[in-house]
């Protein structure tokens, strides 16, 4: 417990670098911790850290992509899910429209279905691409027994400079976001 506000940040960074564990919850000094409840007075910071994947599919279209969907190739070199993006902001937007292609006959996810947020049955409407460009993006720790990110990720730059083959490997077990 802390009231100090570097020495939160401090534990934020050095602390949650442990397999399992997604961030701090900061609460009132005067609130009890009551074990299986959750408060609406507390917050979860989640710790995030900059990694790189494929843009396999977006919603929208390839001149006005809203959301992107997102993978990695598995040890085996098929491209498997791993989340999506929030909405994205509409610089981004146009950023990537400029190289955005829509997807050749044979595209790894044909006649997938991908959900519209994690452990739902909703089914984004998805414009497949050519799966040639990678993005960074910015994820929290939070990911499945399969290797899929928990919460929606954030665009954060387009990756000219990077190959399909720099994209780390996919973390293995089927993808849960596919159907």
């Amino acid at each position: 417990m802390t009231t100090d506000p570097d020495k939160a940040s401090e534990r934020l960074e050095d602390w949650t670098d442990v397999t399992g564990v997604e961030g701090l919850v900061a609460k009132a000094l005067n609130q009890r911790y009551r074990p299986g409840a959750r408060d609406s007075a507390w917050t979860k910071i989640r710790r995030r850290s900059t990694t790189e994947a494929i843009i396999g599919a977006i919603t929208g279209t390839p001149a006005r992509p809203q959301l992107l969907i997102l993978g990695h190739h598995d040890p085996t070199g098929r491209l498997r899910p791993i989340g999506r993006t929030v909405p994205l902001r509409p610089d981004a937007a146009r950023e990537l429209a400029e190289h955005l292609t829509p997807a050749a006959t044979g595209h790894p996810w044909t006649g997938a279905k991908f959900s519209s947020a994690w452990g739902t049955r909703d089914v984004l409407d998805t414009t497949l691409v050519q799966p040639d460009l990678v993005a960074d993006i910015s994820t929290d720790t939070s990911i499945d027994r399969g290797g899929v990110y928990r919460h929606p990720i954030r665009y954060v730059r387009l990756r000219l400079d990077a190959s399909v083959e720099d994209v780390p490997r996919f973390g293995g077990g089927p993808a849960a976001v596919a159907g």
